[in-house]
């Protein structure tokens, strides 16, 4: 039995994988998909990409797009969710600031450099017309609990993260959310490192089957609902507005989105230049 690595985060939308695991899908199939949680986010499953620890990444779209880029050899081989990301946009429930104005010129709680709670907060200064030089500053909190410390403890001021991930703290008076700022394309992708995709294209394609039969009957799947709510320790009306909102795909990355991402990451200074599609993209 092949043993392949796979990582993503511990959130709602990467519930298919955990159910293909579990119902030995993958096992059927004589694969040893490993599963690990990166709870630091993108720019984390980047390194474990460079490193090899991981041979595969659901990852954000932008996020892999900027890493491929600075050197790590990946490629884009399916996008996984097609809707955007809805970010919320929080600041400590004690904070004097209430709107997105009053955080201009203020620090930023990212997880790393190069994770999506950085490249989304160029994102969020364009859309509101700031000085990307002067109204951005940042602090490293590494995950969600160090921004729940930096926050409290006023060593960052706001914080942006999935909307819905972070409702919980909203709800019982951690955080406080002032806005949301959705991703302007599909938000995760599932990345390979090239020198595994080489040689395992099958198996890597073996996987996209099994998990894309699930996500195709995503929705249809008994009291997913309450299943999502009761592992991700969600309130079940939320669950329900954020499958409403949220689609999967079966399909690859088009051209069109490659080249939108890295015209506006471009723009923002956050990579040098554009690649080809093909040096991005690999077709299974």
């Amino acid at each position: 039995m092949k043993k392949i690595n796979i990582g993503g985060v511990p959130e709602h939308f990467n519930l298919a994988w955990y159910l293909g695991l579990k119902n030995g899908e993958f096992k059927d199939e004589n694969i040893n998909l490993r599963w690990k949680d990166y709870f630091g986010g993108t720019g984390a499953m980047c390194k474990g990409l460079r490193d090899g620890d991981i041979d595969m990444a659901v990852i954000l779209t932008e996020g892999i797009i900027k890493d491929i880029i600075a050197g790590n050899k990946s490629k884009i081989v399916q996008v996984f969710v097609k809707t955007p990301l809805i970010w919320g946009i929080h600041v400590a429930q004690n904070s004097n600031y209430k709107t997105i104005e009053d955080i201009k010129g203020t620090k930023a709680a990212i997880s790393r450099y190069g994770s999506g709670s950085h490249l989304m907060a160029y994102i969020n200064a364009q859309n509101n017309g700031w000085n990307l030089e002067k109204d951005l500053d940042f602090e490293v909190i590494k995950n969600l609990d160090g921004a729940v410390e930096g926050l409290t403890e006023g060593k960052a001021d706001y914080f942006m993260w999935e909307k819905f991930t972070t409702k919980p703290l909203v709800d019982n008076g951690v955080f406080r959310r002032i806005d949301n700022c959705p991703s302007p394309w599909p938000c995760f992708v599932v990345a390979v490192r090239e020198e595994f995709l080489e040689s395992n294209k099958d198996d890597v394609k073996t996987i996209l089957n099994i998990v894309n039969n699930t996500t195709s009957e995503f929705k249809d799947i008994p009291s997913i609902d309450r299943m999502i709510a009761n592992r991700y320790e969600q309130e079940l009306e939320d669950v329900q507005e954020w499958l409403t909102l949220t689609e999967w795909s079966q399909e690859n990355i088009s051209k069109a989105t490659i080249n939108k991402v890295q015209d506006e990451l471009l723009a923002l200074n956050i990579i040098p230049e554009k690649w080809k599609y093909e040096d991005l993209v690999e077709k299974l």
